[in-house]
């Protein structure tokens, strides 16, 4: 099978390097791709919003398959464009990828079909919303309605935080993602993340994992597009995993079918565990990142037909097998980030992967032979342990042995786990 990948991301390094080892693959392509990556893939210097071209691209060189991973090319409809090309492909369709574009779209979706999740409220304007935050109190949650790089969301503890991530969002921070907002209430418990295949009908249950986004130790600081990330996470027990299937899942891939937009794809449900059981907090409709580098890690079954078989509706015909490991990853990122930082640092060194750790590359390039950060967040370094604190001593075992004077990293992924643990 020739395949193409889309995307340049820790995710798509992680995705690369599974789907290579597949005895079904011929060639392997990815799209812009990045350093890592191209350890598994031909690199191709494709403009994914040029849909026509990515098309011709697959059409060339006989592509049969193509996986999409990140977020914006889904909302800007490149899987319909290919399916109607006649190019079966991994990833919803626009209409159903609103379910990630619009926080609105999904709450709507939850309260028509009696999906647990907070009370909520949608805004055009920043007085309403104002007004609203004013009548509810703090702690309360702000959102802007579309994609903002995992960046749109203010947990406000306190009202006056609330009114100003309000109007940072009404003022443009978040581009067009800010121009609706949504008010939603705060729920109190342990956040998990869920996958989910779906290929319209069937569904798949993946793997559980926990994310870090706060920038910060002791879950401090601004949120990022995450720090950090371990699988599985505690919190979801099977009875947990089941009441989400039952309560979450299923009921938003009959209700997304029943609305007209069939979901194929995978489902990466951001959930609280409150005292009431699983509520959902967004849907995500793609692997996470840096939550798609730990499943990965733990997969051990051949990913590559589990995606085609999505992609085609026979997802009832196969299974997912899991490591009972535990992963782990660490995001070493770029002094400054989340906010301004330098681009094009030289990192000097990247350790050798082995059987149980591996740097996977998030914002990388080459620069006249050199290797460089160019994103926020660089390099995702990964290992596999018997439990969490395992893996973790692993994780910053081999992040200790990268050198690049401009990076950072949080030193306690994984803290909760490993107090469980240790308990």
């Amino acid at each position: 099978m020739k395949v193409l990948l889309i995307g340049s991301g820790g995710r798509e390094h992680a995705l690369a390097w599974k789907i290579a080892q597949s005895p079904l693959l011929d060639a392997l392509y990815a799209a812009p791709g990045n350093p890592g990556i191209a350890d598994h893939a031909t690199l191709v210097a494709l403009n994914v919003e040029d849909h026509a071209a990515v098309i011709a691209f697959a059409k060339e060189k006989a592509i049969d398959f193509v996986v999409i991973g990140p977020e914006a090319p889904l909302v800007a409809g490149l899987a319909d464009d290919l399916r109607a090309a006649g190019i079966a492909t991994f990833g919803p369709s626009k209409a159903a990828a609103q379910l990630e574009g619009s926080k609105g779209f999904t709450k709507d979706l939850c309260a028509r079909y009696d999906i647990p999740t907070g009370a909520y409220q949608r805004f055009k304007s920043a007085e309403p919303a104002r007004d609203y935050v004013r009548e509810q109190g703090a702690p309360i949650v702000i959102k802007a309605d579309g994609l903002a790089a995992g960046k749109g969301v203010t947990v406000a503890m306190t009202e006056a935080e609330a009114l100003a991530a309000i109007d940072e969002c009404f003022d443009g921070a978040f581009g067009t993602a800010g121009a609706e907002v949504v008010v939603e209430a705060f729920l109190d418990g342990e956040e998990a993340s869920f996958f989910c295949l779906s290929d319209g009908k069937t569904a798949l249950a993946l793997a559980t994992a926990q994310d870090h986004k706060r920038v910060g130790d002791g879950d401090t600081g601004p949120n990022t597009g995450g720090m950090g990330a371990y699988s599985p996470a505690p919190v979801m027990t099977p009875a947990m995993v089941e009441r989400t299937m039952k309560e979450i899942i299923e009921p938003t891939i009959s209700g997304m079918a029943k609305d007209g937009n069939p979901f194929s794809g995978v489902f990466f449900a951001g959930l609280m565990i409150t005292a009431k059981g699983p509520e959902l907090i967004e849907y995500n409709v793609r692997f996470g990142d840096p939550e798609c580098q730990v499943l990965m890690m733990r997969l051990k079954s051949d990913l590559l037909p589990i995606l085609y078989a999505t992609a085609t509706g026979t997802l009832d015909k196969v299974q997912a097998e899991w490591r009972d490991d535990a992963a782990l990853t660490v995001v070493l990122a770029s002094k400054g980030y989340p906010g301004a930082y330098d681009k094009n640092t030289p990192i000097a060194h990247v350790p050798e992967a082995s059987a149980e750790a591996k740097v996977f590359h998030a914002g990388t390039a080459l620069k006249d032979g050199k290797l460089v950060a160019t994103g926020g967040r660089v390099l995702n370094v990964t290992a596999l342990g018997k439990d969490v604190t395992e893996a973790q001593a692993r994780a910053y075992a081999l992040t200790d042995r990268v050198e690049w004077e401009n990076g950072f990293c949080r030193r306690d992924i994984g803290w909760q786990a490993v107090a469980r643990e240790k308990a």
